[in-house]
């Protein structure tokens, strides 16, 4: 008797079957295995510490300016070199500007009127500053003491600093250094002609003389920018005229 024998399909091509030509399980050697994703720091962490960043970085700027800046002078006081000086000093060229206006009206000099137009011009303007500093500083125009007395005080370097006056020391009370007398602007009022010339260029010769005086005086007792500077100015331009006026008189 002939055993039944059931055909059995082939498997597909191009396909072996399960497990066949290889180890159990190769099957899933070769498929890509996905790695661990990157561990990402969060989007507001970032920010955050930019923020830190720059503030801390800010705070070190305003704090190494503010131990790099200069500090601010103080404001002078009623009773400083400073408010002396303005006050003395605003007197000194109101005189000038005084006799510069009587020589205009009786000169016949050309170089005499132009530089009594200059004196009376620049000597007005620097009064005008000097009567604003005083309000600045928020201090009386009156002098709570006599003049002079901030000429009278040590210098910055404690010394007394005469600056060649005639007399040995300053008094307080005194007049300021080359200031006329009343007798003096009399003489200027009532001389005409040359001689009026002449006694206008002694007068202010030693009107001069004594603001270069009070200039280098301040100089040596303030630091104060603005009041530094004019006195310089001061200095340098009375000096160019003292010369100028000499000249004249010789001439």
């Amino acid at each position: 008797m002939t055993p039944d024998r059931t055909p059995v399909d082939p498997a597909p091509a191009g396909h072996a079957p399960s497990g066949a030509g290889s180890p159990a399980g190769s099957a899933n050697e070769h498929e890509p295995v996905d790695p661990a994703p990157p561990t990402r720091t969060p989007r507001w962490r970032t920010v955050v510490a930019i923020a830190i960043a720059g503030v801390l970085l800010l705070t070190a700027g305003l704090a190494i300016g503010r131990l790099t800046a200069p500090t601010p002078p103080l404001t002078p006081t009623t009773t400083s070199a400073e408010a002396g000086f303005a006050r003395d000093m605003q007197k000194h060229h109101q005189q000038a500007v005084q006799m510069s206006m009587i020589i205009r009206e009786k000169t016949d000099d050309p170089a005499v009127s132009i530089l009594a137009y200059d004196i009376a011009t620049s000597q007005a303007q620097q009064a005008g500053q000097m009567f604003g500093w005083l309000n600045v500083w928020g201090v009386p125009q009156a002098a709570p003491e006599p003049e002079m007395t901030w000429m009278t005080r040590p210098a910055l370097d404690g010394e007394a600093h005469d600056h060649g006056s005639d007399n040995d020391a300053h008094v307080m009370g005194d007049d300021m250094p080359g200031y006329a007398t009343g007798e003096q602007i009399a003489e200027l009022q009532a001389a005409t002609g040359t001689a009026a010339d002449e006694v206008f260029l002694e007068l202010m010769i030693e009107h001069h003389i004594g603001g270069v005086e009070m200039a280098e005086a301040v100089l040596d007792r303030s630091t104060n920018r603005v009041v530094v500077n004019l006195a310089s100015g001061i200095v340098t331009a009375q000096q160019g005229e003292i010369d100028y006026m000499r000249e004249l008189l010789a001439r």
